[in-house]
């Protein structure tokens, strides 16, 4: 079995193994999902890996083959740890800054939307995104980059270490409560919540209002490292779970809408996926207490 075949089926087993757990825990069961929910969730967990970033590697082959075909696996001798830090860069954290500007950004944010309107965590919810969200992260098409420059290699394993991450940041099971629980592991868990993303600091991140003392909706944007919301000022660490989930428009479009946005639009004039323009009174961080007046 080759190491690419391996690399996909770790991230593949994992989020089976947490779906399963979640499932036994009555998640899809008595959860507020809708068959719209799972929809978004399952044809975005399919879209991703098996059209989008094979379109962007194809793409990117394409280019560089046409116009710099001497970079090709040009730095394929170099430094294992060069090879880390070069995913770490321009795939990890332009993807911080990508989720960053996506919740900033009014237009942006409707692409981003999907991820957010889902009113419970679980490891499904990791890969719910418009389309041209995934299609136009800076970090898949600098990793396909990276790729062609000879660090293939190293990419399948940093790849599976992330998606990991990110999944066991999203699910239910919360594995880190195991590090909060016992005292002898107070410094480990210090370490661990600020070097990488956690169900604690990512479920914050999925928050309804920062009201609530724990959630932290316009922040903890890290993906695999949570390292970068500390150095750029975006973090929360409470070591609490967020409760109430969701984006303060609570509308919820047929998942065509939502994934295909801005390609096909929503009906509803009220909706924020009626249009690319933004209304006035549109605004991804507003007070919570705004939204109820």
């Amino acid at each position: 079995m080759t190491s690419e075949i391996i690399g996909k089926l770790i991230p593949a087993a994992v989020l089976l193994f947490l779906g399963i757990i979640e499932a036994f825990g009555g998640l899809y069961i008595d959860d507020k999902r809708t068959k719209n929910d799972f929809t978004i969730e399952l044809i975005s967990l399919v879209t991703l890996p098996t059209l989008i970033q094979p379109a962007i590697i194809v793409a990117v082959v394409f280019l560089m083959n046409t116009f710099l075909p001497q970079l090709n696996n040009i730095f394929i001798d170099s430094s294992f740890w060069y090879h880390i830090a070069a995913f770490l860069i321009f795939d990890d954290l332009m993807q911080y800054w990508w989720h960053r500007f996506s919740h900033e950004n009014k237009t942006f944010w409707k692409l981003h939307r999907p991820h957010h309107v889902v009113e419970e965590m679980g490891v499904l919810v990791t890969y719910r995104n418009a389309t041209l969200y995934y299609a136009m992260m800076p970090g898949i098409w600098f990793s396909a980059v990276l790729v062609y420059l000879g660090m293939g290699e190293i990419y399948i394993y940093y790849i599976a270490v992330k998606l990991v991450v990110i999944l066991l940041a999203h699910s239910e099971t919360k594995w880190d409560r195991f590090l909060y629980k016992y005292r002898i592991l107070q410094p480990f868990a210090w370490l661990i919540e600020r070097t990488i993303s956690t169900p604690a600091t990512h479920f914050a991140h999925h928050g309804l209002t920062s009201e609530d003392g724990v959630s932290n909706p316009n922040g903890n944007y890290g993906n695999l490292l949570f390292l970068w919301d500390i150095i750029f000022g975006t973090a929360k660490i409470t070591r609490k779970y967020t409760t109430r989930f969701g984006a303060w428009n609570q509308m919820k479009e047929p998942w065509y809408v939502q994934l295909l946005f801005p390609l096909i639009r929503s009906k509803d004039p009220k909706s924020e996926l009626y249009s690319l323009k933004t209304n006035n009174d549109f605004d991804p961080s507003v007070d919570f207490k705004e939204f109820n007046k």
